[in-house]
C-alpha cells in the first residue's frame, strides 16, 4: 500500500490519526504494541459509545476516563523516549567536543564573542527602546508641543494657548503643562542649587504615581499665592533630610521663600530623564494665563481617552490650533501642534545611534556563526570516514543531521552560556562608557526579555552555523569519502567550495562593519575640528542665581554680580573674568524677535528671530571670544546711557549683507512703539548647541541695562581652573552666605560632554569592528591551512616537477588573496547601500567617502596578506619526498 493511501486511511478516522499521533512520542520499541492495544480500545469504546445514550453516568466517566489514560500513558513515557534517542545524541555530541578541546574552546570563544556582543546592546536596547515607561498605561502619553516651520520644528507652548487646549479638547484626559524649574534651597545646612520643575494640576494623576509619603498636589494649590507646597524626590528626601518621616508640613526655605512639603515621591520616579529633585505647582496670574507671545511651558503631556489613536488626537489639535490662529493672528499665525508618543519623545535622540549599534553586533554575530560553520565544515570532513561508515550501517541522512545539529547547538549553548557571562561583565564597562544623559541608562540590566533574546539567539547562531556543515556532510556518498580516505584526503572540492564561499560572506560582512566604523571615526575627527568659537583650555565655570525676593531690583542683581567680578578679577591666578546668562553648550538657550530699523517688516504671520545672551564684565575675554568690528561693553553703557547692542558675524552676514552693521539698530519691541538698540560690535561666531551645529544669530546685551538674577561666572586662568573653585566660591559667599553656586566645571569638560554620545558610539563600534577584523583574518587563515593540507600531495608533484617556492608561495597567496578580493568587492557594494542609512549620524562625511572605502578596503587586504602568509610559508616548506611517499 503506497504511503498516501495509508495516510489516507489512518486519517479517516479521526480517533485512528490521534493514535497514530500520539504513538510518534512513545519509544520506538513499544510503539507497534500499544498502538494495537489502543486500536483494540478503541474498538471497544467505539462499541460502547454506540450505546452511550443507554449508559448511566457512571459508566460515562469510566469511558472517558479510560480514553484520557492513554494520552497520559504516552506522556509519561516521553522522557525514556528522550532518554533513548536525543539524550543518546547528546551524550555523543559531548564525548566529541570533549575529543576536540581545540576546536571546542576556539568554537565557544567565537561565539560568546558574537552571542556577548549583541546580548550586552540589546540589553541597552531593551531598556532604552523597547521597554514601556513606568506609569500607568504608558501607551496612551503623549508629548504635545507648538511648532512653527520653518522656524521651529518645535517649541515650547505659551500659557494661554495651554489653556484653550486644556478647555476645547476632546481627545485627552488630561493635559499638564510642565516647566522645569532652578531654586536656592537655604536655611538646612550649606545652600544647594537644586534642580525641579513646576507641573500645572493633574500631573500624578496623568502618569498613575502616587506620592510614597504624604500625599500629591490639591486642584487650588495651582493657584496663585496658594502655591508655596513642594514635593520632594526621594533622593533629596534622604540626601538633606536623612529620611525622617516627619518632614510632611514641616517648611523649606526655596529662593528665600518658605514651602510647605506636601510629600515625597517614591524612589527612582524620574520624568523625562529631567535630573528634577523637587515639584512646585505651576500658577498663572491673569496676565500670564492671557500671554500667547511668551512660550515658557517647556512641553505639555496629554493622556488620550481610551478609544483616541494618535492620529485622531493630531488632527483634532491641528484643527484647534487653526482655530486660535484665525482668532488671534497677530500673535499665533503659523503656529500649529506637534504630537510625539512620551516614549518616542524621550529616546529619540539615542535612537538612532542603539539601532546602529545593533545592527553592527548582528555582523559581528553573522562573522561568528560563519567562522564557527567554517570550522565545522573542516571537522566533518576529518568525520566523513565515519559518517559514510554509519550510513554503511543504516543510520538515515535525517538522523546523522540530527545528530551534527545537536553537536552545534550544545557548541551554541556553551558559547552562549559564556556570552551571557561576558554580555554581564561587558554591560557594566558598557554603562561606564555611555553618556551619563542616555535615557533610562540606569535601569539598563539582563531582565526576563533580555535572557529570552539570548536563548532564541543561541539556539539559532546553533543551527544557523550547524545546517549547513550537516547538510554538507550527510550526502549519502559512500565510494568518494572511502577513495579520499584510501589517498589520506578528507574532502572533495564541494566542501573546498563551500568553505571558500563562507569565508567570502566573512570578508564582506567584516568590510561594510569596518566601512561603517571607519566613517563614524572620521565624522568624529572633524568633530574634533570644529572651531567652538571659544577657547575652552583653562577657563572654569560656576552658575550663581539669586533669589528673586531677595535680589528682585535690576539694580541690586547688577551690583552684585559687578562686585562679584571685582573680587574675582582680583585673586592671584585670575586673567580675566566675565559672566552670562547662557554659555555655550550649556542646553539653554533664549531667543528674541527683532526689526532692522530701515529695512521692510516681517511679513504677517513671521519674524525673524536670534538667541540673546545678556553678559557682565569681560565676557568676551574670558570666553576667547574674538571682537571682529566695533567695541565690546564698557562702564559707560549703563542703564542711562543710549541702549546698545553687540551681534555676531552671522547675524551681520545675514541682516547686512553689503554693510557696516556698526551703528545700525535694532528694534525688540513692538513696531508701534519701537525702542532702538545700537549696533555697537561684531564677534565671532559661537556654537552654542553643539560642535555639529550652525552657529545661529546671536545678539549680546550687557547686563548693566538687562539685568539677569541667573547668571554663569568664567573665569580664564594661567593654570589649573578648577584649582581656583574654592576661592572662587568663598567670593559668592563673601557676599551673601546663603547663596549657592552650581555646574562647576571648565569649558574643556563642557566641550567634552557635549560629544560625549558620538564618542560613545565610536568607541563600541571600534570594538565591533577590530572583532569583525580579527575573525575575518582568522577564517581566511583558517581556509588557507585547510587549502594547504588538502593539496600538499598536489604541491609536492608540482615542487618535484620543478616549481620554485616562490610558485608556490605565490598559488598559496593567489588563492586567498582571490577570496579577499571577491569579498571585498561584495563587501563594498552592501556597504554602498546600508551606510546611506547612517547618513544622519555623520558629520561633514558623505556616507559614501571614497577615501574612507578605498583606506578600509586597503586595510582589509592588508589583514588577508598577513592571514595568508603563514598557510603560504607552510607549503613552501613542503618536502616533495615525504609528500609523495605519504600518498
Amino acid at each position: 500500500m503506497s504511503s498516501s493511501k495509508r495516510f489516507v486511511r489512518r486519517f479517516a478516522n479521526p480517533a485512528r490519526g490521534l493514535i497514530y499521533l500520539i504513538g510518534i512520542i512513545v519509544p520506538q520499541g513499544l510503539r507497534r504494541d500499544w498502538r494495537q492495544e489502543w486500536e483494540a480500545e478503541l474498538q471497544h469504546r467505539e462499541m460502547m459509545l454506540s450505546e452511550w445514550d443507554n449508559l448511566n453516568w457512571r459508566n460515562k466517566g469510566e469511558l472517558l476516563k479510560r480514553s484520557l489514560g492513554a494520552f497520559r500513558d504516552a506522556l509519561l513515557l516521553q522522557p525514556q523516549r528522550l532518554e533513548d534517542e536525543m539524550f543518546q545524541d547528546v551524550r555523543f555530541g559531548v564525548r566529541r567536543l570533549l575529543k576536540t578541546p581545540g576546536f571546542t574552546l576556539i568554537a565557544v570563544l567565537t561565539l560568546a564573542l558574537g552571542i556577548g556582543a549583541t546580548t550586552a546592546i540589546f540589553s541597552v536596547v531593551n531598556t532604552v527602546l523597547l521597554r514601556p515607561l513606568p506609569f500607568k498605561e504608558p501607551d496612551r502619553l503623549v508629548m504635545v508641543r507648538e511648532t512653527k516651520f520653518p522656524q521651529f520644528s518645535e517649541f515650547a507652548v505659551s500659557p494661554a494657548n495651554f489653556l484653550d487646549w486644556q478647555q476645547q479638547n476632546t481627545v485627552f484626559e488630561q493635559l499638564v503643562g510642565v516647566r522645569p524649574v532652578t531654586v536656592n534651597l537655604t536655611g538646612t545646612g550649606d545652600p544647594e542649587r537644586l534642580n525641579g520643575a513646576t507641573l500645572t494640576d493633574g500631573f500624578g494623576a496623568l502618569l498613575g504615581v502616587t506620592p510614597q509619603l504624604g500625599r500629591d498636589f490639591l486642584s487650588e494649590e495651582n493657584q496663585v499665592g496658594r502655591n508655596n507646597v513642594v514635593l520632594l524626590s526621594h533622593n533629596l528626601w534622604q540626601r538633606r533630610f536623612g529620611g525622617e518621616p516627619d518632614i510632611i508640613n514641616q517648611k523649606i526655605i526655596l529662593d528665600g521663600q518658605p514651602y510647605t512639603v506636601v510629600g515625597v515621591m517614591p524612589a527612582g520616579f524620574k520624568f523625562l530623564e529631567w535630573q528634577s529633585e523637587l515639584w512646585i505647582p505651576l500658577a498663572f496670574t491673569p496676565q500670564q494665563a492671557q500671554n500667547r507671545g511668551g512660550h515658557n511651558i517647556s512641553l505639555v503631556v496629554g493622556r488620550l481617552k481610551p478609544d483616541i489613536t494618535h492620529e485622531m488626537a493630531r488632527v483634532e489639535m491641528s484643527a484647534l490650533a487653526s482655530r486660535l490662529e484665525m482668532q488671534y493672528p497677530e500673535v499665533n499665525a503659523g503656529w500649529n501642534v506637534i504630537l510625539m508618543p512620551l516614549l518616542d519623545a524621550t529616546v529619540r535622540t539615542i535612537k538612532p545611534a542603539l539601532l546602529l549599534l545593533l545592527a553592527a553586533v548582528a555582523f559581528v554575530l553573522v562573522i561568528a556563526c560563519v567562522n564557527v560553520a567554517n570550522l565545522l565544515l573542516a571537522k566533518a570532513a576529518v568525520r566523513q570516514r565515519e559518517i559514510a561508515i554509519r550510513t554503511a550501517l543504516g543510520a538515515g541522512r535525517f538522523r546523522i543531521i540530527r545528530q551534527l545539529l545537536t553537536e552545534s547547538v550544545l557548541l551554541a549553548i556553551v558559547g552562549g552560556t559564556a556570552g551571557l557571562l561576558l554580555a554581564n561583565w561587558g554591560l557594566q564597562l558598557l554603562l561606564q562608557l555611555a553618556p551619563q544623559d542616555l535615557p533610562r541608562v540606569a535601569n539598563v540590566s539582563l531582565d526576563a526579555r533580555v535572557l529570552a533574546f539570548s536563548a532564541v539567539i543561541t539556539l539559532l547562531t546553533g543551527i544557523l552555523f550547524g545546517l549547513v556543515p550537516a547538510l554538507h556532510a550527510s550526502k549519502p556518498n559512500l565510494q568518494e569519502p572511502m577513495k579520499d580516505a584510501s589517498r589520506g584526503l578528507t574532502a572533495g572540492g564541494n566542501r573546498q567550495r563551500m568553505r571558500s564561499s563562507l569565508v567570502v560572506v566573512e570578508i564582506a560582512a567584516a568590510l561594510v562593519l569596518l566601512v561603517g566604523a571607519g566613517l563614524m571615526l572620521k565624522s568624529f575627527w572633524r568633530l574634533l575640528q570644529v572651531d567652538p568659537g571659544f577657547a575652552p583650555e583653562q577657563a572654569l565655570t560656576m552658575t550663581v542665581a539669586l533669589p528673586q525676593n531677595k535680589y528682585g531690583d535690576g539694580t541690586r542683581q547688577t551690583a552684585f554680580f559687578q562686585q562679584l567680578l571685582d573680587n574675582v578679577k582680583a585673586l592671584p591666578g585670575v586673567e580675566s573674568v566675565g559672566a552670562a546668562s547662557h554659555i555655550p553648550l550649556d542646553g539653554n538657550d533664549s531667543v528674541v524677535s527683532y526689526e532692522v530699523k530701515g529695512q521692510p517688516p516681517a511679513p504677517p504671520g513671521s519674524f525673524t528671530s536670534a538667541n540673546y545672551f545678556i553678559i557682565e564684565g569681560d565676557y568676551f575675554g574670558a570666553m576667547g571670544i574674538p571682537l571682529r568690528k566695533g567695541r565690546v561693553f564698557s562702564e559707560h553703557d549703563t542703564k542711562d546711557a543710549p541702549l546698545v547692542v553687540m551681534i555676531n558675524e552671522t547675524f551681520a552676514r545675514k541682516n547686512f549683507p553689503d554693510e557696516n552693521p556698526i551703528g545700525k539698530s535694532l528694534n525688540f519691541d513692538s513696531a508701534d512703539n519701537p525702542v532702538y538698540r545700537e549696533i555697537i560690535g561684531v564677534v565671532g561666531d559661537v556654537k552654542y548647541y553643539g560642535l555639529d551645529r550652525e552657529a545661529t544669530q546671536q545678539l549680546y546685551f550687557p547686563a548693566s541695562q538687562e539685568p539677569e538674577r541667573k547668571m554663569t561666572l568664567v573665569a580664564r586662568t594661567a593654570g589649573d581652573p578648577l584649582a581656583l573653585t574654592t576661592a572662587i566660591r568663598n567670593q559668592v559667599h563673601h557676599l551673601d552666605k546663603n547663596q549657592p553656586v552650581s555646574d562647576i566645571k571648565t569649558l574643556a569638560q563642557l566641550v567634552s560632554t557635549s560629544i560625549v554620545s558620538q564618542r560613545f558610539s565610536i568607541w563600541l563600534l571600534g570594538i565591533f569592528a577590530t572583532v569583525a577584523l580579527v575573525l575575518a583574518a582568522v577564517g581566511i587563515y583558517g581556509v588557507l591551512s585547510y587549502v594547504v593540507a588538502q593539496r600538499t600531495h598536489e604541491i609536492g608533484i608540482r615542487m618535484a616537477l620543478g616549481a620554485g617556492r616562490r610558485e608556490v608561495f605565490r598559488l598559496v597567496v593567489g588563492h586567498g588573496m582571490q577570496l579577499t578580493m571577491i569579498g571585498v568587492v561584495a563587501g563594498l557594494s552592501v556597504a554602498f547601500v546600508l551606510t546611506r542609512l547612517m547618513a544622519t549620524l555623520l558629520f561633514n562625511v558623505s556616507a559614501t567617502d571614497p577615501l574612507t572605502y578605498t583606506l578600509i578596503g586597503l586595510l582589509l587586504v592588508v589583514v588577508a596578506l598577513l592571514a595568508c602568509y603563514i598557510p603560504a610559508r607552510r607549503a613552501t616548506r613542503v618536502d616533495p619526498l615525504v609528500a609523495l611517499r605519504h600518498e
